[in-house]
């Protein structure tokens, strides 16, 4: 056969090696056996006949593999079973469109501040400057250091990657959110040492690590939420009476952990576990624990209960642990508290009327109140992703309970005149919901769950919604020099400020949300609440904490190299 005449030539066979190049064509498919039959007997003949044709032969030998490979291929479709590589292959036209649409908008936000703000924490776009709201460490840049990974923004990340191996100082003499500074700053940096390997992201981390820990140095364990990153001083807020918070104490345990299974050090993983220790020994049968928490006695204090703001990622976290572990019986004491706070949402749980919207309520003492957060719009995320630990009866409760939360969040958008939701809605008989506090800042937490969503589910209707959304700020948050939040999301009217978690967790989400379920697999990765992912490591009940560099090389992300083109 002459070479030109091949049935797969060296300048076409990528085409006839697409999968769904036959399965739109059952003619050709057939015509693809009797090709392969062919080229059978061809090179049953050159070696018997013809032995100077080696090099020939070998190339045919190559080519008969590739066609046998994607008969598998073809038939395992044919049973509903098509693997991961068929799926990436057949990529929906449409999503590649749209994330590459997510991936300009991550752009436009960098360059901005990339422009205006480099180093400093967030970006004030309508003024054209900078403001450090978190001390001068550069939030928003280690904040975005794995969206660009992930995305394969690599000369905006590598540039990046030099400030902080050059620039970046933690040694301020600043008040800093221990909450804030563990989940944007050791969780980003932790993230980025898991995707890309590079140990100058763990050594940093390491270091604002060390700083953070003499908070845990209380009575009973229960951190301190303020600490200077120079003098180590620790103290709480004066506005929460000398008391701890809920959420501020109990979201450090993923990074902590984490930390101290990627350097072999013990003692970040100790300090976070024994708070939820302390927690446990009085965990109500319902969860639901008040925000204020006594961090010389370790007991709760009278004050709301809530899955909105300074309650939501407690819970959040006891279900991430569970997974992060690889769900052994080492983290099965999270995911049995996880389950009993279960048990109390679904005590807050109502609907509304006329439409029959489900939405949480917050509890004080024993009276309930009629609204939301739209920080609690994590939750749909967190009930889905915890429903598949349950029974057959229980898994499908909660994931319809998660789907019905989620119609809910999305309508907190729609019901606006900007399409983009408040910051709090309350619920009235008869009229449903009405938006609250009124601005929006750009939050993640209704596509976080969206995302999920269709993870879990596969289901597309979870994509229209973010691209909703995403429209949404596209037209009222995007201007000339980044991104703003809205002043009043009935008028429209802006403010100045990109906040670091637009870029960290609302693009991030968007993005995944379009791209293929092999980009971030969520049976290898967890995100932590900043939408950092930290790699799974299943852990093993009364080993010592290993080195994670000992166990397995970081690895490379699938579909980083399609981010890049697709």
């Amino acid at each position: 056969m002459a070479r030109g005449s091949r049935s797969v030539s060296s300048s076409s066979k990528w085409r006839y090696c697409n999968p769904g190049y036959y399965l739109k064509r059952p003619k050709r498919l057939a015509l693809l056996f009797i090709v392969f039959v062919s080229v059978s007997f061809v090179v049953w003949d050159r070696q018997t006949l013809v032995s100077e044709h080696q090099v020939e032969i070998s190339e045919l030998r190559k080519e008969m593999s590739d066609l046998q490979n994607l008969l598998e291929e073809l038939k395992g479709d044919s049973k509903g079973t098509t693997n991961k590589s068929t799926k990436e292959v057949l990529d929906d036209p449409i999503d590649i469109q749209r994330r590459e649409k997510v991936k300009e908008a991550m752009l436009h936000a960098w360059s901005s501040y990339e422009k205006y703000a480099w180093g400093q924490d967030e970006l004030m776009p309508q003024s054209k400057s900078g403001v450090n709201s978190f001390g001068g460490l550069g939030a928003t840049l280690i904040d975005s250091l794995d969206t660009l990974y992930i995305m394969g923004l690599d000369e905006q990340f590598q540039k990046a990657r030099e400030w902080v191996a050059n620039s970046l100082d933690f040694n301020k003499d600043y008040d800093a959110s221990v909450f804030e500074t563990t989940i944007r700053v050791v969780g980003g940096l932790l993230s980025t040492y898991d995707l890309s390997g590079d140990k100058i992201f763990l050594d940093k981390a390491r270091d604002i690590a060390d700083r953070l820990l003499p908070a845990w140095n209380t009575p009973s364990g229960i951190p301190y939420n303020i600490i200077n990153l120079s003098h180590g001083r620790a103290h709480n807020p004066g506005w929460t009476g000398g008391s701890s918070i809920l959420a501020d104490s109990g979201t450090e345990q993923l990074e902590f952990i984490a930390l101290s299974q990627r350097t072999g050090d013990p003692k970040y993983q100790q300090k976070v576990e024994n708070v939820i220790t302390v927690l446990n020994k009085t965990f109500p049968d319902d969860g639901l624990l008040p925000i204020y928490i006594n961090p010389h006695s370790g007991t709760t204090s009278y004050s709301p209960i809530t899955f909105g703001a300074m309650g939501d990622s407690f819970y959040e976290y006891l279900l991430k642990v569970w997974v992060q572990g690889n769900k052994t019986s080492a983290v099965k004491p999270y995911r049995d508290m996880w389950e009993k706070s279960m048990k109390g949402l679904l005590s807050l749980v109502r609907k509304s009327t006329p439409s029959s919207f489900t939405y949480i309520c917050e509890k004080n003492g024993g009276s309930l109140s009629d609204k939301m957060d739209e920080l609690a719009c994590f939750a749909p995320g967190m009930v889905a992703l915890g429903s598949s630990g349950y029974g057959p009866e229980d898994s499908q409760k909660f994931m319809s309970l998660a789907e019905e939360l989620a119609w809910t969040c999305y309508n907190f958008y729609q019901s606006t005149p900007t399409k983009l939701a408040g910051e709090n809605y309350f619920f009235h008989s008869g009229q449903d919901m009405s938006v609250g506090t009124s601005w929006n800042i750009l939050r993640p937490e209704t596509v976080e769950s969206l995302f999920y969503l269709w993870r879990l589910t596969g289901n597309k209707t979870y994509q229209e919604w973010g691209w909703n959304i995403f429209q949404a700020f596209e037209k009222n948050s995007r201007i000339e020099s980044g991104y703003v939040g809205l002043k009043d999301v009935n008028s429209g009217v802006k403010d100045d400020m990109m906040q670091s978690f637009f870029l960290a967790e609302t693009l991030k989400y968007l993005y995944l949300l379009f791209a293929p379920t092999s980009v971030i697999p969520l049976d290898e990765w967890v995100f932590n609440t900043e939408a950092h992912p930290l790699k799974i490591v299943t852990r093993d009940g009364g080993k010592p904490v290993k080195n994670s560099n000992e166990m397995q090389k970081p690895p490379r992300i699938g579909g980083r190299k399609e981010g890049r083109s697709g």
